[in-house]
């Protein structure tokens, strides 16, 4: 079963065509603003989001340009109550995969859904693997593997090391590294970047790989 998120501004759009989603084999969850639709983006695992062009608190151009900032090739159908093709234009270059205008009907959404999870299943080897040195890091399964030893991750681990392994040899501050992952409501004060990387050390060295991750005090962290 897929787990698809849907990030939608009102709640009777959702009644709409949630039940057929489920009818059709995906899981759904629901999302009503856009900060809270990137925190739990950010926290599971989804194989897909649909999002509303129109919320109550964020532009979803901002949402789809900041899953795309931070790495996130996640598939994203937008929708919209408009089809004028200039707003059409904005959100695929923002990042979306497609778009759909309403209305539209539940059919038409189950397939445009199936084409997008087709096309990433689909995806060339290279382009869901990072790597550094010896280290590998599959975007597909988040699991990081050095040699013949494979590791899994949590999700919010394998967020923080795809964010530096995109990165490798930049310094990233903490203030970069919350915004990326943990949206831009926490305090920057926080030590949850600190107690992550503290995980994703331990679990780089039952990998056997040398020290990756170094502190850079007073700023934040480096992965070399």
């Amino acid at each position: 079963m897929k787990n698809v998120l849907t990030i939608e501004g009102s709640e009777r759009v959702t009644h709409n065509f949630v039940p057929a989603l489920m009818e059709g084999g995906f899981s759904v969850d629901v999302a009503y603003s856009g900060r809270a639709g990137m925190s739990q983006v950010m926290a599971q695992p989804y194989d897909a989001v649909i999002l509303d062009r129109t919320l109550p608190d964020l532009d979803a151009l901002a949402v789809v340009t900041h899953l795309r900032g931070i790495g996130m090739d996640i598939p994203v159908l937008m929708m919209s109550a408009t089809s004028e093709v200039g707003e059409r234009i904005e959100g695929l270059r923002a990042g979306a995969d497609d778009y759909l205008c309403m209305p539209f009907s539940c059919e038409e959404m189950l397939v445009r859904m199936e084409v997008l999870l087709r096309r990433r299943k689909n995806l060339p080897a290279e382009q869901t693997v990072l790597r550094v040195d010896a280290l590998e890091l599959n975007l597909v399964k988040r699991m990081m593997t050095h040699g013949q030893t494979t590791q899994t991750l949590q999700t919010t681990e394998f967020r923080v090391l795809e964010f530096m392994m995109r990165r490798p040899g930049q310094v990233l501050t903490r203030t970069m590294i919350l915004e990326a992952i943990w949206g831009f409501h926490f305090d920057p004060s926080t030590n949850v970047i600190d107690v992550h990387v503290g995980q994703l050390r331990k679990k780089l060295a039952a990998l056997g790989t040398r020290p990756m991750i170094h502190t850079i005090r007073g700023v934040g962290y480096r992965l070399r």
